[in-house]
């Protein structure tokens, strides 16, 4: 269970991002969170991710309070969260090769020999051929990066997904294809899902529950 208790966080104390969230997300389940540009919901997102520390509140995942955020989290709870954000660009090292992009999480954990193996399973998964794996971030389109972002996320197995409009800048055949990888993931691996976005369609097409910001968070 991923459970997020009275959430109030932010990068002003002053006027945080978020006020008294609160949100729950089963094992194996799909949840949208639906809410318009600039409501708070990509604070919220990192929250989940472990990547922000909240001003108040409690994280509680797979049974385990959290204490740490960022690189203070214990190692078995980052690894278990995989993460996809908006903007591709902004959340990759230009100067890595797509290869080098997706093995990083594996060589940060001593499990360099995984690589070519994960690598080999995750790039045609994705849609990523050989010869995009040897370019660089400027060398690729938004869509290729993204893929290469997806399978980043995916490539610690990891038993939940934390996606922050992933699809936003992506066209429909490109959504409609990491959309499906994501699903395929999860089928296979029982994997909890927090899609955030805007758009209601996609977002109640993809997930089994969809929740509107307001519905989680304090007037």
């Amino acid at each position: 269970m991923l459970e997020l208790k009275d959430i109030t966080a932010g990068y002003d104390r002053r006027a945080p991002a978020v006020r008294g969230a609160h949100l729950t997300l089963r094992p194996g389940e799909s949840l949208g969170l639906l809410g318009p540009s600039g409501c708070g919901k990509s604070t919220l997102a990192r929250v989940a991710a472990l990547l922000h520390r909240p001003n108040r509140g409690s994280v509680t995942l797979d049974g385990r309070p959290v204490t740490g955020f960022s690189h203070r989290a214990p190692r078995s709870l980052r690894t278990a969260i995989g993460v996809v954000f908006q903007q591709p660009r902004l959340s990759a090292d230009p100067r890595l090769r797509l290869h080098d992009l997706i093995a990083e999480p594996l060589r940060a954990t001593g499990r360099r020999a995984e690589v070519d193996a994960r690598l080999a399973e995750l790039a045609p998964k994705v849609g990523l051929g050989g010869d995009l794996l040897g370019r660089r971030p400027h060398e690729v389109s938004d869509g290729q990066l993204q893929r290469a972002c997806l399978a980043r996320a995916l490539v610690l197995r990891p038993r939940w997904l934390v996606c922050d409009e992933m699809t936003a800048m992506l066209d429909a055949s490109t959504t409609a294809a990491l959309v499906g990888v994501v699903e395929e993931y999860r089928a296979e691996a029982g994997a909890g899902l927090l899609a955030v976005g805007h758009d209601p369609v996609l977002l109640e097409r993809w997930c089994d529950r969809t929740t509107h910001w307001a519905e989680i968070v304090k007037d």
